[in-house]
């Protein structure tokens, strides 16, 4: 009798847990709380990707140092009829207003890079709203848009940041396609890790004023267009809501 009641209470628990997790599961599919269980833990995450079956991408470059070869990318994207989405920090747009107006008429999209490009997961809430609020105001400014994708600088955060910049309205964005265009590598090694690395619904990162950027970005654009992909820019290739993101940061659509 005993045993038997020891093993009916132990269902009684399993049956408790199993209505906890399935409770938590419906909260963040329905109620737009799109976190992750880890080790028993809810961590919050941005979306590194996109899980689509069609062969949707998005191209983005980071502004925050400098103009030298942004006409040349603007010049390709344009040539090859591809609409990218900048990330640009606050003093940057302020620096470069007509480069911000340049962007925004040739069809492609601005989200914010913080204000002042630091280790944002450092900052307190308020703080990160000031950043969120100023640096969307600089670019909205010229635009007369709203912006709605936000990029953590460095790729750096926190549970507190990306709860941040959701309430805000804002969709943090990571990448799953890093160009590591920032270390200068050749044209042909950028050009070679951003192909060999894209899947459906990846996110590549590039930076407006890597040194060999633009050099590679015609081969990267006119191989992954020739392999069937479409590139659009990050807030048409992201679902806005009904959505999950798994352990790697990918973003998938509920089932209903």
């Amino acid at each position: 009798m005993k045993i038997r009641v020891f093993r009916f209470g132990k269902a009684l628990l399993c049956v408790g847990i199993a209505a906890v997790i399935a409770a938590l599961v419906l909260a963040l599919r329905f109620t737009g709380a799109y976190a992750i269980m880890t080790g028993g833990t809810v961590r919050e995450l941005p979306i590194y990707s996109v899980g689509r079956e069609d062969k949707k991408i998005a191209i983005s470059f980071d502004c925050a140092w400098g103009v030298e070869y942004t006409d040349k990318i603007l010049e390709i994207l344009e040539r090859e009829q591809v609409r990218a989405t900048f990330f640009m920090v606050e003093f940057w747009a302020e620096k470069y207003p007509e480069y911000v107006k340049r962007i925004d008429e040739k069809g492609n999209e601005i989200g914010t890079h913080s204000a002042t490009h630091s280790y944002m997961s450092k900052l307190s809430e308020e703080k990160i709203r000031e950043e969120l609020k100023t640096s969307s105001e600089a670019i909205t400014s010229v635009t007369g848009k709203k912006v709605e994708l936000f990029r953590p600088p460095y790729g750096d955060y926190n549970d507190r940041l990306i709860r941040t910049s959701r309430a805000e309205g804002y969709y943090p964005i990571q990448w799953d396609v890093d160009s590591l265009d920032w270390k200068n590598l050749s044209a042909n090694d950028i050009a070679m890790r951003v192909i060999s690395r894209v899947q459906n619904g990846s996110i590549i990162l590039c930076h407006n004023n890597g040194l060999h950027t633009a050099e590679a970005l015609p081969v990267i654009l006119d191989t992954l267009k020739n392999s069937g992909y479409e590139f659009v820019p990050i807030g048409e290739l992201i679902f806005r809501e009904n959505y999950t993101i798994d352990a790697s940061g990918r973003q998938i659509a509920a089932v209903r």
